[in-house]
């Protein structure tokens, strides 16, 4: 017997968005506010949890990256899954500024969209997608592609 009840509404993706320092917040507020940076974030999942997005500076994102991947230098973006289900996630994305800013200029793009896309890319870590295999990083990377896309932002590999 059919009922006339709604459908349940889907849970959002809670995101939580942190910074290092005043002086770091002032910056990525000039290039994006937490609301758009929160428009990426949902734009990335497909199923309701808790992200945190941080962003540091190079001696938190060094201390960061030594730690986790015993790799003695700052790097763009790290992700840190807490848990991974079919039903919602949970993990920690890690943004260093300097090194988004330093790369963007090194290959001539926008901070902007340079940073759209590695949030995009820490999220898509978070969902289990990888890019540890050639097959892996197509197909993570043709989802970078389409998300951006429908954000306003061009192929960041073209």
């Amino acid at each position: 017997m059919p009922t006339n009840s709604a459908p349940s509404k889907v849970k959002s993706c809670a995101v939580e968005i942190q910074y290092a320092s005043p002086a770091l917040e002032k910056k990525v507020s000039a290039l994006a506010s937490s609301a758009l940076i929160k428009k990426w974030v949902r734009a990335s999942v497909n199923r309701p949890g808790n992200l945190t997005v941080r962003f540091v500076n190079r001696a938190e994102g060094q201390a960061l990256n030594s730690q986790f991947r015993t790799k003695p230098y700052a790097t763009n973006v790290l992700t840190f899954t807490y848990e991974i289900s079919q039903h919602e996630l949970a993990a920690d994305i890690v943004l260093c500024m300097p090194v988004v800013t330093s790369e963007a200029r090194d290959q001539g793009k926008a901070v902007k969209a340079h940073l759209a896309h590695l949030v995009v890319h820490g999220c898509l870590h978070a969902a289990g997608l990888d890019h540890m295999t050639p097959r892996e990083a197509k197909a993570m990377e043709a989802r970078e592609v389409a998300i951006l896309k429908t954000l306003g932002f061009s192929d960041p590999y073209a």
